[in-house]
């Protein structure tokens, strides 16, 4: 371990030593890795620490090991960390977080260290049964509704890891004409409507943490966060977790959900919206959003499972209408 981030750590959570336990996972593309440290005489037992090495990585899944790639991806660690530092306090108990406790850098390499959440959420999902979904789309909303028409100062302008201004190289790629020819009014209505909040931009399934009982969950990973139509979380997350028939099965009944809790999580807010309007217009923004992400996976990795017939009903009938 880096000594002065030893020193640093040991600082941060007033403990006189500290042990790596376990490696919870390495970082996309070989960035470094997010590891759980035991302390000792401190008031904390344990904290997780993401350890990021921002030279450039040749380890891309997928090969997309551009230099475009790598600065993307370097500026994703440094607003994660902003969002740590300015931002997370402001989450309430209805879209958890976990509590930042420090960070550190030097030269190339960073540390974020975090309250490690498996006190309360010790449990990770890979699939989930349907009052599950409504419990992150819950978290979704409340995110959403906390953060309703502030501007994303210091985060991505544009959130999500996937929006057409990022993705030039996967662009070209492309080889469906319409969408590709329409793909830049997609991501132009989705960019310019009313009603914009702080997305977090990679709400998928892995990044959210569970209660014993599944009945709560805290949500992790912001390196993609940024200004944006709350409809690209919810069109991603729900990609993510059901499938193409659970999708067009249960579309309307979600969505009516998380407009419900969008609802009831903005009634303590002072902000003066008249959410008729606002669930009007997300409502409409979301088969842009489901093709907005279908355009990038195109791009990316044409053979995607979650390239599906009901995103690509929804993209024709989006193409269509435009």
């Amino acid at each position: 371990m880096n000594p002065n981030f030893r020193d640093y750590l040991l600082k941060a959570t007033q403990s006189s030593g500290c042990k790596e336990l376990e490696i919870i996972q390495s970082l996309w593309s070989g960035y470094g890795k997010i590891s759980r440290y035991q302390l000792e005489h401190s008031p904390l037992k344990t904290v997780v620490v993401k350890f990021i090495s921002l030279n450039q990585s040749n380890k891309h899944p997928r090969g997309w090991n551009t230099e475009l790639s790598h600065n993307r991806k370097v500026k994703s660690y440094e607003i994660e960390t902003y969002w740590y530092e300015k931002w997370n306090q402001l989450c309430t108990d209805n879209c958890s977080v976990p509590q930042f406790i420090g960070s550190f850098s030097e030269g190339k390499d960073q540390w974020i260290i975090l309250e490690d959440l498996n006190a309360k959420y010790p449990l990770r999902k890979h699939q989930l049964d349907f009052s599950e979904v409504k419990v992150c789309l819950k978290w979704l909303a409340n995110f959403h509704a906390t953060f309703l028409n502030k501007e994303p100062i210091g985060l991505w302008p544009i959130g999500t890891y996937w929006h057409l201004a990022t993705r030039p190289d996967e662009f070209e790629k492309i080889e469906h004409q319409e969408l590709k020819s329409k793909a830049e009014l997609i991501d132009q209505l989705l960019n310019e409507c009313k009603y914009q909040t702080i997305v977090h931009g990679d709400a998928k399934l892995a990044n959210f943490c569970f209660s014993e009982n599944g009945k709560n969950v805290a949500a992790v990973d912001f390196q993609y966060v940024g200004g944006g139509c709350g409809m690209k979380d919810v069109a991603y997350f729900l990609g993510s977790v059901l499938s193409s028939s659970e999708c067009e099965l249960y579309q309307h009944e979600l969505l009516d959900f998380y407009f419900l809790e969008l609802k009831k999580g903005l009634e303590s807010s002072t902000l003066n919206i008249d959410f008729k309007d606002l669930e009007l217009e997300w409502r409409q923004m979301y088969p842009l959003a489901c093709t907005d992400f279908t355009r990038f996976l195109l791009g990316w990795m044409p053979s995607h499972q979650k390239i599906n017939d009901y995103n690509l009903k929804l993209m024709n009938s989006v193409l269509s209408s435009l």
